[in-house]
């Protein structure tokens, strides 16, 4: 029995749709990738330190009382600019007072003394000349006139101490200059040395930054650096003035003084970065790439070159000498000239086609439509 025509019509169609559903598919082409490229060059290497400084005065001063007492009054505040001679603190003059009216009231008394002693000696003097008493009387009584008078000469310098001591409860500026600590309040009892305020003298600035100690045997005095802001693009050159003897006992690095010429261009306590010209050092001319470049194939670093000729990418090894700020410095895998991407790695396969990336440049604006009438 012959089937009908349109039933095998029907299987012919089914057996070309399952045929055509087992076959693979055809992959896909890849993309040509437009990538930036960068030419290798050889370079001479730069290195050098940094370390972070603080401006401050050559001349700081910790003044405090030289006697003892109770903190009456502070006229001075942190930042404030004082003149030489100006009051700045005053301690409670009571007590030293009442010792320089105890110190008048002796001289007054040694004075009475000698007063009476040197009566008596002119008295004894006369009835010397009269042969009325012996020689040794009259020495007797010379011996306590003077006696007497070493008694007053005691007691003036006594009170003359006693004055001074209380005009020191007035703490005065020996220059001018401004206010970079206050290490005592109002009310507090203190003993004679106790720093009260600290003076930034006007005059000359300094800048100093500390240098560990595998270091600072390439720094001497008389040296050059390069001093530059953190808050401004300011730049200064200047010369090591001083280096500490000894290393600080708590950080174990030592202190090096830079000396600016003429007016500093930051405020005290302004922070700066020094380069020390002794700790520049210059190489041998290396390959550098940046490190966007970078692909890391396996446990090596490798980058894309790109083939000129047929305009495909392929992955080259290299190897990583070591760093310099957002680049890194290559030992081995490249040579001079060749093309290698440098941003986009991640995105690119062996043998790629690939056009080199070009900046599309601004269009002029569209003119503006025609107003309708």
């Amino acid at each position: 029995m012959n089937m009908p025509n349109s039933f095998v019509l029907r299987l012919l169609v089914l057996a070309c749709v399952f045929l055509q559903a087992c076959s693979k598919p055809v992959p896909a082409e890849e993309p040509v990738r437009a990538v930036k490229v960068i030419t290798v060059g050889a370079e001479g290497i730069q290195s050098g330190l940094e370390y972070a400084g603080e401006v401050r005065a050559r001349t700081e001063s910790r003044l405090g009382f030289r006697v003892n007492g109770k903190l009456l009054r502070r006229q001075v505040e942190l930042g404030q600019r004082v003149r030489a001679g100006e009051l700045l603190a005053q301690l409670d003059p009571q007590d030293l007072k009442l010792a320089a009216d105890g110190a008048r009231a002796l001289l007054s008394s040694a004075q009475i003394n000698r007063d009476l002693a040197q009566a008596d000696y002119k008295r004894y003097k006369d009835l010397r000349d009269q042969n009325f008493i012996s020689a040794a009387e009259l020495e007797r009584r010379e011996a306590a006139l003077k006696a007497a008078q070493a008694q007053v000469d005691q007691a003036q310098a006594q009170l003359a101490g006693q004055g001074n001591q209380a005009s020191y409860t007035n703490l005065l500026a020996d220059a001018s200059g401004v206010v970079t600590s206050v290490d005592a309040e109002p009310g507090q009892v203190l003993a004679a040395g106790t720093p009260v305020v600290r003076i930034a003298l006007d005059g000359p600035r300094d800048v100093v930054f500390a240098v560990p100690e595998d270091k600072v045997g390439l720094i001497n005095v008389g040296s050059a650096v390069t001093v530059q802001g953190w808050a401004s693009d300011k730049q200064a050159s200047a010369r090591v003035r001083e280096v500490a003897a000894s290393a600080d006992p708590v950080t174990r690095t030592f202190m090096v003084k830079v000396g600016l010429d003429g007016a500093a261009p930051w405020p005290l306590g302004a922070t700066v970065t020094v380069s020390p010209k002794a700790l520049d050092r210059s190489g041998p001319a290396v390959i550098k790439v940046p490190t966007s470049a970078l692909q890391h194939d396996g446990e090596k670093a490798a980058v894309w070159v790109v083939d000129g000729a047929t305009m495909t990418v392929r992955l080259q090894t290299v190897v990583i000498a070591t760093a310099d700020g957002n680049e890194v410095v290559l030992a081995q895998g490249l040579e001079p000239g060749m093309r290698i991407v440098s941003t986009g790695v991640h995105v690119l396969n062996p043998g790629q086609k690939v056009t080199i990336y070009q900046p599309k440049s601004a269009s002029a604006p569209a003119p503006a439509p025609a107003a309708s009438k």
